[in-house]
């Protein structure tokens, strides 16, 4: 099945707490601290895999956790870091943060990869809080928490030529006739539900990739029938082939529609070379129409061939034209490629909430300290205690009215009690 759009949960590793430990050994009566720090969490990266054609594969997947670090231990012993968790996709695929719905990334070579959630770092052992004032600190990190987010991943093909054209124009019997593709071939409308992708061999050191993209009706820019669920194939192509149906009743107004089409939906679609192929030129009714719509449309500035896609006439000279197009084309170093949007967002940011029960404070960075700290160990909460005013918590929470005794918490996990 051909699955083009996908959202998927994915969360990178925690990283490894830290250790908190104290060298022993025989007449050795004072051994410093040797807690080790805890392994770096797991990255969760997508690479595109051009063996791939479609997102069927996270049909039934639909969580991506990757393992978490390891924690530190005895004699500075840093603990082992969680492999990349790797999730191959199709060559084509767009990244989108489902919350946000900035675009993290568009994988279109082989081999190309996106970190799409950073593993935590290790927290540090007791062994790296050592100083002049404090030399057996009772003080250590947990591992920082990975990252989590839903991400809607998009496919676009990647193809030189997309077929294009009113449903039944012919445009799967084109490609069938043009390649070793096979798709489902009948005679009524929407028989094409799915793109098909075939290889044409021109000759021994040139070949191009065809995409037959399903029929687009009316509204489709919006929605209607089909379309707007496969227009966005196009947008890859460099050079279109605009199949008209020779036996239809009004072929000009067939071609007007399907450009208008393109255009409401992305205009720079019209912007793109296009080849007119005017189908089943062997039929008698089509040949009277022929000469009245190649100088309509090449009126236009359009180029225009009469084929036959059932008996192979005038392929090789449309194969042959759209080499000459596509070797003509500039290739524009990374003109394929989006851009990468990286969120601006302050991490150190937060918001202080008046609740029944007291004051919750969430923020990026204040959050991910809570969850980093050994409440058990009271050196551990000293220095969260400064974090919090270093980041200006404590100030914001006095300017709102805390008073001793309030419960502020910090995000979702962690309690405190208010003391001035």
């Amino acid at each position: 099945m051909f699955i083009d759009e996908v959202e998927i949960y994915i969360r990178s590793g925690k990283g490894g707490d830290g250790f908190v430990h104290f060298h022993r050994e025989k007449y050795v009566a004072r051994g410093g601290p040797d807690g080790g720090d805890g392994g770096r969490g797991g990255d969760v990266i997508l690479e595109a895999r051009s063996s791939l054609n479609t997102l069927s594969s996270f049909r039934h997947i639909k969580k991506y956790l990757a393992k978490d670090g390891e924690k530190g231990g005895i004699n500075n012993m840093t603990g082992r870091s969680a492999e990349p968790l790797l999730i191959p996709v199709p060559a084509g695929t767009v990244v989108y943060d489902k919350l946000t719905g900035e675009i993290l990334g568009d994988l279109v070579e082989e081999g190309q990869q996106l970190l799409v959630g950073k593993g935590g770092r290790g927290g540090r052992g007791n062994a790296r809080f050592v100083s002049s004032r404090n030399q057996a600190p009772r003080i250590a990190e947990r591992g920082e928490p990975g990252q989590e987010r839903v991400l809607r991943l998009e496919l676009k093909l990647i193809a030189d030529v997309g077929i294009v054209g009113m449903p039944n124009a012919g445009k799967s019997s084109l490609l069938a006739a043009l390649t070793n593709a096979q798709p489902k071939i009948a005679d009524y409308p929407f028989t094409t539900l799915e793109p098909n992708l075939g290889v044409a061999d021109i000759d021994l050191e040139t070949s191009i990739v065809l995409a037959d993209i399903p029929g687009i009706i009316e509204g489709a820019h919006r929605g209607v029938g089909l379309g707007d669920s496969f227009l966005r194939h196009i947008q890859r192509t460099k050079v279109l082939i605009h199949v008209l149906d020779g036996l239809s009743p009004e072929p000009f107004a067939d071609f007007s529609q399907i450009n208008s089409e393109m255009a409401l939906y992305d205009e720079n679609l019209t912007r793109k070379p296009q080849i007119v192929v005017f189908n089943k030129i062997d039929m008698p009714d089509a040949v009277e129409k022929w000469q009245q719509i190649k100088s309509q449309i090449e009126e236009l500035g359009y180029k225009t061939m009469a084929i036959s896609a059932l008996t192979r006439q005038g392929l090789e000279p449309l194969l042959w034209t759209v080499k000459e197009i596509l070797r003509a084309m500039p290739d524009v170093e990374g003109e394929k490629v989006l851009p990468v949007y990286r969120s601006k967002e302050d991490a150190r940011q937060f918001t202080i909430e008046r609740i029944s029960e007291g004051w919750r404070v969430r923020g990026k960075a204040i959050e991910r300290a809570a969850a980093m700290t050994y409440w058990e160990f009271e050196g551990s909460v000293r220095r969260f205690q400064r974090l919090m005013s270093a980041l200006g918590v404590e100030d914001a929470l006095r300017q709102a009215g805390a008073k001793d005794g309030d419960t502020v918490f910090i995000g979702e996990d962690y309690e405190l009690e208010w003391m001035d």
